[in-house]
């Protein structure tokens, strides 16, 4: 059974204050609650449903989300039907339902706060966390699959950390080194986090490549040069590495151009079922370059022996608490609510920035705590958590 689907009483809970507000009407307490989440459903459409939310077992937790983001470039693919079927097991995500052929609850950027948790999970109630979860209000996962931020992340900058994570692996798979001269073709989220990610790195030369003159103010904001693609000259050319995350054959086109001879160019791009023509030919073999991959659904296998996802997560997470990244962020959220009609304009609109998903906060329930259940520090945490909307 998915999630959202119910389960016998498994041990003793903690209790949130009272149990937080339902969409039942008022009367005896519930074993479950109910929560809304986004379904994908064909026709370049989604929608709200509802569903039930299970009790909280051992080592569980239940989030409460106030903050998610639209992962454009994957989720307009998931939209429009563009995931081929050779890949729908590997595109699956962590608590997805459904599957690519409609209907499908996907996604997996969400942010919220522990408003619940099972024996063995208490030290992280009232914690804010991450957790690679569909667009959904409240849910019920295991304490591991949750990640707390760290200290000086704001929940609200922290829908930043699967584009981080993506980044991260990118730059893991570029082998770029100290020094090296970076092109980076294409200043979407991806794009300029790569960008900000391995200008962080000693002495590396960063060149930001993209046919959208106004990104040249993000370029700016975060410290590289900018070029338009139309107006590279020789001298932008002969790069170590090449990274091309443009999601478009001509920016490929591009990537693999301004790539010196014996140099890598990494292809960060995911077309789905689109088939993609590039200039093989000409000087491409006689110059050795190599093309790689780089997709965030597996560590580079140097590393594999010693890292973990979820200690990459924890790498994006630290890294989002740079408020230079809310350039990033576009200034108009999204209601939840307003989510159904808002994603599909945003998937067609071919925008920079990250949108951001903004949900309801619930409210505190009427009914007190039984004395001793938490004490007053706990308390006080559950009171800041409920009504934060940073």
């Amino acid at each position: 059974p998915g999630l959202c689907s119910k389960r016998p009483r498994e041990s003793v809970r903690v209790p949130l204050l009272a149990r937080l507000p339902t969409r039942a009407p008022r009367g005896p307490p519930s074993t479950t609650m109910t929560a809304r989440s986004l379904w994908y459903v064909g026709g370049d459409a989604c929608e709200l449903r509802d569903c039930s939310v299970p009790v909280v077992g051992p080592g569980e937790v239940l989030v409460v989300a106030t903050h998610g983001a639209v992962s454009r470039g994957t989720e307009s693919l998931v939209l429009r039907g563009g995931v081929p079927p050779s890949e729908h097991t590997r595109m699956r995500c962590p608590f997805m339902e459904g599957d690519f052929n409609y209907p499908c609850k996907y996604g997996y950027c969400s942010v919220g706060f522990v408003a619940e948790a099972g024996k063995g999970a208490e030290p992280l109630l009232g914690r804010h966390v991450f957790c690679l979860f569909p667009h959904q209000d409240r849910y019920v996962v295991r304490m591991e699959a949750v990640h707390a931020l760290p200290e000086g992340t704001p929940p609200s900058r922290a829908v930043l950390t699967p584009n981080l994570e993506t980044a991260v692996n990118i730059v893991w798979d570029s082998k770029l080194s100290v020094g090296d001269r970076l092109a980076v073709v294409g200043a979407g989220v991806v794009g300029c986090l790569v960008a900000y990610v391995a200008s962080r790195v000693a002495d590396v030369s960063v060149l930001l490549v993209d046919v959208d003159a106004s990104r040249s103010a993000l370029a700016e904001r975060l410290g590289v040069r900018f070029r338009l693609a139309e107006q590279l000259t020789a001298e932008d050319a002969d790069r170590d590495v090449v990274v091309h995350c443009s999601g478009g054959p001509a920016g490929c086109a591009t990537a693999l151009s301004l790539a010196g001879d014996e140099a890598a160019v990494v292809e960060a791009s995911w077309f789905g079922d689109k088939q993609v023509s590039l200039p093989l030919g000409e000087a491409f073999h006689s110059r050795r370059l190599k093309l790689v991959s780089s997709q965030v659904g597996q560590l580079p296998v140097e590393r594999r022996p010693r890292w973990t996802y979820a200690r990459r997560i924890q790498v994006a997470l630290r890294l989002a608490a740079d408020p230079l990244l809310d350039v990033l962020i576009a200034p108009a959220d999204i209601a939840f609510e307003d989510l159904p009609k808002a994603l599909p304009e945003v998937c067609s609109a071919g925008a920079a920035l990250c949108r951001r998903i903004l949900y309801p906060v619930p409210e505190l329930p009427p009914t007190p705590p039984r004395p001793n259940d938490l004490g007053q520090p706990r308390l006080a945490r559950m009171k800041i958590a409920l009504n934060t909307q940073a």
